[in-house]
C-alpha cells in the first residue's frame, strides 16, 4: 500500500497524541508505570511514615498448641504480641504464712483484709504482719471451691466502718453463692451485726463455680458475679433471667436492686441482673480512668475470658465458647458467634485459669499505667495485658516459672502490685519498685 505525504502526517499527530495521553495516564484509570528507583542501593529512612513491623515486637507468650481449631473473631483476640516491661523493679514477700486465702482488699490507711477459704478474715499491716482471726463472720461450706471468697470495703469506711464479703451459704435446696455486711468493730478483732444481704438462686447441691468477686461501680453500689455451678444441669441458667447463676448482678449496698439496672421493670427477670452469659467469674475490676466494669472468667478446656462488661448484654456461655468439653467434645454446638452474644475482648486456649484481677492505676512504673493484671491458676503466672482502645495489645507473663497459682492481685496505694497466691501457707508478693 502506498501512504501519500497527507497520510504520513496524519499517522504521525496520531502517533504522537497517543504518546502525550500515555504519559500523563488515561482517564479509564489505567496505571502509570513507576519511574525506576534512582538509589536503588540507598538504605530505608528509619523515620518513614510506614515503619512496618516493629523491630522490637515479641511473639506471643504462650507457645503450646490450642485444644481447638477455632478462629478468633478478629485480630489480636487471643495469642496477641508479648511485651516486656522495662523499668527494673522488685519482688519480695510481703506477707506470710496464710491458709487457702482467696481475696484482698484494702483500708484507706493500707492495711489489707484478706479472706481465707476456710471461714477466716484477717488484718494484714502496712509492714506485713498477718494479724489473728476475726471473728463475727458467718459460717461457710468450705466444700469443694466453696468458702470465704471475696471482700470489699466500703467507700466511706472511715465513717462506717462497714465491710462485705461474699461466701457460700448452705441452704434447703443445696448451695448458694451470697454476700453479707457487717461493721468492723473499733478494736478491729469482730465484724459486728453480720447479715445475709442476696442470696444468688437457685442453691443447688455442688460445690464448684460459685464465681464470686466484689466491685464497687462508682455510685457506691456492689457488683457481683456468680458462676454457673459446674453442672450440664445448671449450666443453661447463665442464659437464665430468672436465676442469678452464671451472671454480673449489681445491687445496693443492702442487697436490692439498683434502680438503674438493665431489666428493671421487666416482668418475669431478676432485677439485680447487670449482664448474663458466663460461666465462672472469678476476676472484676473497674478501669481507674473510663470507669469501665471489666470481667475475667474461667472456661473449660480453653476459653478462658476477658470481657469489656456492657449493661443487659449477653456474654454467650454455654450457647458459644472458645474452649471444649472436658472430654474433648465440642461444648453445645460448638460455635463460637451468635448474633445477639458478645465477643470476649481476649481469649486463651490452652486456659491459664484466671482468678482475681485488677487495673495498675500508679505511676511509678509508667508502662504499666491503666494496664490490667490478673492471678493465673493453672497457668502459674501473672498475666500481664496492654490494652488501648478497649483492645488487647500486649500479654507479658510475670513470676513465670515460680510454681506459684495466683489467687488474686491488688492494685496498692503506693504504686506497687500485691498478688497473693493460692493454697497451704500462702503468701503476699509485693511487686513495684
Amino acid at each position: 500500500m502506498k501512504f501519500s505525504v497527507k497520510h504520513i502526517v496524519l499517522i504521525g499527530l496520531c502517533l504522537a497524541l497517543v504518546t502525550m495521553i500515555y504519559s500523563c495516564g488515561s482517564d479509564n484509570g489505567a496505571p502509570v508505570p513507576e519511574a525506576e528507583d534512582p538509589n536503588p542501593n540507598e538504605p530505608e529512612d528509619p523515620n518513614d511514615d510506614d515503619p512496618g513491623e516493629p523491630e522490637d515486637q515479641l511473639d506471643p507468650v504462650e507457645t503450646n498448641d490450642p485444644n481447638t481449631d477455632y478462629s478468633p473473631a478478629f485480630e489480636g483476640q487471643t495469642r496477641i504480641n508479648g511485651v516486656t516491661t522495662e523499668t527494673t523493679y522488685t519482688v519480695t514477700v510481703f506477707a506470710s504464712g496464710l491458709s487457702n486465702p482467696w481475696g484482698m482488699a484494702h483500708l484507706p490507711d493500707g492495711r489489707i483484709l484478706v479472706t481465707e477459704k476456710a471461714g477466716t478474715m484477717r488484718m494484714v499491716s502496712t509492714s506485713g504482719t498477718v494479724g489473728a482471726p476475726i471473728t463475727g463472720i458467718l459460717a461457710v461450706n468450705s466444700s469443694g471451691q466453696g468458702g470465704l471468697l471475696d471482700v470489699a470495703v466500703d467507700p466511706n469506711f472511715q465513717e462506717n466502718r462497714m465491710v462485705y464479703w461474699s461466701f457460700s451459704q448452705n441452704g434447703a435446696g443445696g448451695t448458694a453463692t451470697a454476700v453479707a455486711k457487717g461493721r468492723l468493730s473499733d478494736s478491729e478483732d469482730t465484724i459486728e451485726d453480720a447479715e445475709v444481704i442476696y442470696t444468688a438462686i437457685p442453691e443447688f447441691e455442688s460445690t464448684a463455680h460459685y464465681g464470686s468477686r466484689l466491685a464497687w461501680d462508682g455510685d457506691g453500689n456492689l457488683f457481683v458475679s456468680t458462676g454457673d455451678r459446674s453442672s450440664t444441669v445448671t449450666r443453661g441458667e447463665a442464659q437464665e433471667l430468672d436465676a442469678a447463676l452464671g451472671k454480673v448482678l449489681r445491687i445496693t449496698t443492702n442487697g436490692t436492686p439498683v434502680s438503674g439496672n438493665p431489666f428493671i421493670d421487666e416482668d418475669g427477670v431478676l432485677p439485680e441482673i447487670y449482664s448474663y452469659g458466663h460461666r465462672n467469674v472469678q476476676g472484676l475490676a473497674v478501669h481507674p480512668v473510663t470507669g469501665e466494669l471489666w470481667e475475667s472468667e474461667l472456661g473449660p478446656r480453653g476459653g478462658d475470658e476477658v470481657n469489656l462488661i456492657e449493661a443487659g448484654a449477653d456474654y454467650g456461655w454455654p450457647t458459644i465458647s472458645y474452649g471444649l468439653e472436658y472430654s474433648g467434645s465440642a461444648i453445645g454446638s460448638g460455635i463460637t458467634q451468635q448474633n445477639g452474644m458478645e465477643q470476649p475482648i481476649y481469649y486463651w486456649d490452652p486456659v491459664v485459669s484466671p482468678s482475681g484481677m485488677d487495673f495498675y492505676s500508679g505511676n511509678s512504673i509508667p508502662e504499666w499505667t491503666n494496664n490490667l493484671f490478673l492471678g493465673a491458676l493453672s497457668g502459674q503466672h501473672i498475666v500481664r495485658l496492654v490494652i488501648e482502645d478497649d483492645r488487647v495489645v500486649g500479654e507479658e507473663r510475670l513470676m513465670e516459672g515460680e510454681g506459684h497459682r495466683f489467687r488474686d492481685i491488688l492494685d496498692g496505694a503506693d504504686g506497687a502490685l500485691y498478688a497473693l497466691t493460692d493454697g497451704g501457707g500462702a503468701v503476699i508478693y509485693r511487686i513495684g519498685l
